[in-house]
């Protein structure tokens, strides 16, 4: 069985507010890409990736008379997938939702929220993801109230052939210093951001012990906005979001497992994966970032001979082999997807 992380740049724009592909030559989120061509790319790699299961970052607008369950199911049946049946959990406001795509044949899904719902006052222990956390992020003895804009998206999946797994989409906050006025103002503002990505990423770390604590196989997949020696504040706050998740200090039994995270941990400032390619247009070049993770827990690893690929257009010999594929995963989004392969026995 394989389950896929991939975040769809503005998904979103590609539907109209009836829910339906907008099969045009007007210009997609993407840069210098028309919506069409971001379509025709996109159900080539949903095909070419061929996955049970796909946790959807960035999933297709919810509100009004939009949905992104039935513009995604609208997407598959375009493209004849048989990935037909979508599930989300709470929405946002952002036009950026986190939802999951799948075989109806191979799995059931369904959201299933844990932790207690909150008061804006905010909990300290593992809240439900739609409340508020509580946590001293910048060291002033006076908690902050932590939000997230996009909830994470918590699921049951229950695999015909396979065990049970609790499944945890995310889409942590950015640490980019968007609105930064100045460099000291940009620096100001991405301090602010990191304090609060960590903050996210503990608790989610919360509610993953949670979970190993009642012997639950666990999925964690989804864009985290950080890696191991990503970027100069690491040292600031001593462990990235992705190691916090991960539980990199915690006993084996406790810590989650990620190939590509624990290969950039290793490489820390040197050559480590990447899943995402940003057009830089200060110095007109690109820039890529392993942002994305499909974190699993140490019994499914042990038990399940679990394999990891980043479909990545340069650096996987058969996506870069297949002019195709390659193509489509340039055109289709600025992540890429990650796919992690189960022998369910």
């Amino acid at each position: 069985m394989r389950f896929a992380t991939y975040n769809v740049e503005w998904f979103a724009k590609l539907f109209d507010d009836k829910n339906a592909l907008i099969l045009d030559h007007s210009w997609s989120g993407r840069h210098d890409v028309t919506k069409q061509q971001q379509i025709e790319a996109l159900g080539k790699v949903f095909q070419a990736m061929d996955a049970d299961g796909i946790m959807v970052i960035e999933a297709p607008n919810a509100g009004n008379e939009q949905s992104s369950v039935i513009a995604l199911e609208n997407f598959a049946k375009h493209f004849g997938l048989r990935q037909n049946k979508a599930v989300v959990g709470f929405t946002n406001d952002t036009m950026q939702e986190i939802a999951f795509l799948y075989d109806p044949t191979k799995m059931d899904a369904y959201h299933d929220p844990q932790g207690r719902e909150t008061t804006t006052d905010g909990a300290r222990n593992a809240p439900r993801f739609d409340g508020v956390f509580r946590l001293d992020v910048d060291v002033d003895d006076a908690p902050d109230k932590i939000v997230f804009s996009k909830p994470p998206l918590e699921l049951v999946v229950l695999p015909n052939d396979g065990p049970e797994l609790r499944m945890i989409g995310v889409h942590a906050k950015s640490k980019a210093p968007h609105g930064a006025k100045n460099e000291k103002d940009a620096v100001r503002i991405s301090i602010s951001n990191r304090r609060k990505q960590l903050a996210q990423c503990i608790w989610l770390r919360q509610r993953v012990d949670d979970h190993l604590n009642d012997s639950e196989n666990l999925i964690v997949l989804g864009d985290l906005n950080d890696g191991p020696g990503l970027d100069e504040y690491e040292k600031l706050f001593g462990q990235s979001g992705v190691e916090i998740v991960m539980g990199v200090k915690k006993p084996k039994e406790a810590t989650l497992r990620e190939p590509h995270a624990e290969a950039a941990m290793r490489a820390r400032h040197g050559a480590a994966p990447t899943t995402s390619r940003f057009y830089n247009h200060r110095t007109k070049t690109y820039l890529n970032a392993l942002l994305d993770f499909i974190m699993v827990s140490p019994k499914l690893t042990d038990t399940q001979n679990a394999q990891w690929k980043i479909w990545h257009p340069f650096n996987d010999p058969d996506c870069y082999g297949s002019d195709e594929i390659c193509k489509a995963l340039l055109t289709a989004s600025d992540h890429f997807p990650v796919t992690v392969d189960f022998t369910f026995t």
